[in-house]
Formats: C-alpha cells, sequence, structure tokens
C-alpha cells in the first residue's frame, strides 16, 4: 500500500509539491485568515484528488 502512494505522488510532481508546501505554510506559519481557508480547501481538494486516484480500499 505504501508503494502504490508512494508511486501516486511521485507520478505527480507538480500537485504533490503544491500539496506538501500548503501543507507546510499552513501547520508552521500563521497566514492570514482568508488566504488559509482557500489552502485549507486547496488541500480539501487535492485530499479527495488523492483519494479518488489511489482508491487503496477496492484491491
Amino acid at each position: 500500500m505504501f508503494k502504490k502512494i508512494l508511486n501516486t505522488l511521485i507520478d505527480q510532481p507538480f500537485l504533490t509539491s503544491i500539496f506538501i508546501t500548503d501543507l507546510a505554510v499552513l501547520l508552521f506559519h500563521r497566514p492570514p485568515f482568508i488566504f488559509s481557508l482557500l489552502m485549507l480547501g486547496g488541500l480539501l481538494v487535492m485530499s479527495m484528488y488523492f483519494g479518488q486516484k489511489l482508491s487503496l480500499f477496492k484491491d
């Protein structure tokens, strides 16, 4: 399962880098409230996309 996740993240480097950067900014910095809401929405959308792409529980 870990190999499948890693391969999917490597196959899509642009989305992976945006996801990791977005998560790091939200965790370690204090962006303005509206901007953090937009970033949180982006994280939610990317998480749903990666979840659909991986479909880990359909094996």
